[in-house]
C-alpha cells in the first residue's frame, strides 16, 4: 500500500468516526438540553423529545446530503478520466 492510498484510508476513517460522533453527541447534547427546558417548565417529555429528534432528524440529512454530493464529485472525476481516455484513442480492457 502506498502513501496515498494510507493517506485515503486514515482521512476516510476519521471522516467517518466524525460523522458517528456527530449522530450520536450532538442529539443527546439537545436531548439534555430539552430535559432541562422540560424540567424547568414541568413539561417532560415535549421538548426532550421535539429537540432530540429535530437534531437527530438534521444530522441524518446531512450525512446522506454530504455522501450524495460525495458520490457525484467521485462520478463526475471518473466521467472526465473516462472521457480523457477515450479522447486519446485508448482502448480499455
Amino acid at each position: 500500500m502506498d502513501d496515498e492510498q494510507q493517506r485515503e484510508l486514515r482521512e476516510g476513517a476519521g471522516d467517518a468516526f466524525s460523522s458517528a460522533f456527530e449522530l450520536i453527541v450532538t442529539p443527546t447534547l439537545f436531548g439534555m438540553l430539552g430535559w432541562f427546558i422540560d424540567s424547568q417548565l414541568g413539561l417532560f417529555p415535549l421538548f426532550t423529545l421535539v429537540l432530540t429528534l429535530l437534531v437527530l432528524g438534521y444530522e441524518t440529512w446531512r450525512v446522506f446530503s454530504r455522501y450524495n454530493a460525495d458520490m457525484d464529485a467521485e462520478l463526475e472525476a471518473r466521467r472526465a478520466a473516462y472521457g480523457r481516455a477515450g479522447s486519446t484513442g485508448e482502448v480499455g480492457a
